[in-house]
């Protein structure tokens, strides 16, 4: 009888502490994998640790509790998480907006106060991320598209449709059909970096690749690339602690 058959299935994560602290692991398998690897995402603070088929969970452990220092020091130097609710920070457009609770009804709109910049929230208290989240994807969709309708008559070609997505390892993709698609928390960025990425993904519908022929037709729609490129680089990450 195969090995695979007689083995216990997999948990879906292992646990280990470190200085009184508990930590989870999310534990994956990849067949393609030669050796263990144990990583913690900057977007989102999950740790993973990827084993080889033949590797043992046991061996996993072992592994996992060796690093859990590691893992308890590179968890502390992550950004605090903000979530959407009264009397935080969120960044829109790349300025930080106070998040205020005001009425019962009336939706999400723009204030400017002596002490700078609002989000005045209308509804109960308990939907207030909803909200924002909402809000925030609706003003991404039309930034977004007003940056697609700009570049269109430039590039002389236009997408298929564009979606809004939550995506964790890319800020927008160009699918083979002429499909774009982003991430909704580009609306968190500097106006710049959302163009750049709007001027990036429409490159491609001409060139899907990333050739010397794609990066000189980005730099010929869009002034920013490398401005925009290092914030990503800079801020990225951060942008996924909101919400």
């Amino acid at each position: 009888m195969p090995l695979a058959l007689l083995r216990r299935p997999d948990p879906d994560h292992l646990e280990v502490q470190h200085e009184g602290v508990r930590f989870r692991i999310a534990l994956r398998r990849r067949p393609t994998a030669r050796r263990i690897t144990l990583r913690v995402s900057a977007a989102t603070g999950e740790v993973v640790i990827t084993l080889p088929s033949r590797t043992a969970v046991n061996t996993a452990q072992r592994f996992a509790t060796s690093h859990a220092g590691w893992i308890a020091a590179r968890l502390a130097r992550l950004p605090e998480r903000v979530t959407f609710e009264p009397g935080a920070s969120v960044p829109l457009r790349g300025e930080p907006h106070r998040v205020c609770l005001r009425g019962a009804r009336g939706g999400v709109r723009v204030e400017r106060e002596a002490d700078g910049p609002v989000l005045s929230v209308a509804c109960d208290p308990a939907h207030v991320a909803r909200r924002i989240r909402d809000f925030l994807a609706r003003e991404a969709r039309s930034d977004l598209t007003e940056a697609v309708e700009r570049y269109t008559p430039r590039l002389g070609q236009r997408p298929v449709r564009m979606t809004l997505r939550d995506t964790r390892s890319r800020w927008g993709s160009c699918t083979a059909r002429g499909e774009l698609n982003f991430s909704w928390r580009l609306i968190l960025a500097p106006p710049m970096v959302l163009d750049y990425l709007v001027a990036h993904e429409m490159a491609h519908l001409r060139e899907m690749n990333h050739s010397p022929r794609f990066w000189a037709l980005l730099r010929e729609l869009c002034p920013n690339v490398d401005a925009a490129e290092a914030w990503l680089k800079r801020n990225g990450a951060s942008l996924h602690r909101y919400g």
